[in-house]
């Protein structure tokens, strides 16, 4: 009895090794949440505030912005299988699914996929790029998925 109370006690207070890289991570961690947040609430400026002003991003928040007048709900969850860091870059590689619906009674858009998520800093985590199949622009590839092969017409 006396050996497994000293072992609890033993494994309550953990020490990290590495604090500054902890801390970072952390940062990291809750950048990639905004980012995540700010889409499934809709929320224009808060996406927007999570970007480095580059012209590659200027497209993807178009299409998110089309996605936030197309869709009166969406659910989105990340779960990030990896982080690399060189210097003050930063690479997230999620893996992502949610639900598009535009409106409460739809049985909406399920969709998934994988993304790289390129974040730049070190106390201030900012998306400075962005590559794969992305969650961002399903107005878009709802509306590619719905034109007919070419040389078909639609029936009326």
């Amino acid at each position: 009895m006396l050996i497994a109370l000293s072992l609890s006690f033993a494994c309550a207070g953990k020490v990290i090794d590495y604090p500054e890289d902890h801390e970072r991570l952390v940062r990291i961690d809750k950048a990639v949440e905004a980012l995540r947040e700010a889409y499934q609430r809709r929320d224009r400026a808060g996406f927007q505030d999570v970007m480095l002003p580059l012209e590659q991003l200027e497209q993807m928040q178009a299409d998110a912005g089309q996605d936030f007048d197309t869709f009166q709900s969406i659910q989105l969850e990340f779960k990030t299988e990896r982080i690399m860091i060189d210097g003050e870059n930063i690479d997230v590689y999620v893996h992502w699914q949610g639900v598009w619906k535009k409106t409460s009674e739809d049985a909406g858009i399920r969709q998934r996929g994988h993304a790289r998520l390129q974040w730049v800093g070190t106390q201030s985590i900012l998306l400075r790029g962005v590559q794969g199949d992305l969650p961002f622009g399903m107005k878009t590839r709802q509306a590619l998925s719905e034109v007919p092969p070419s040389g078909r017409k639609v029936p009326q």
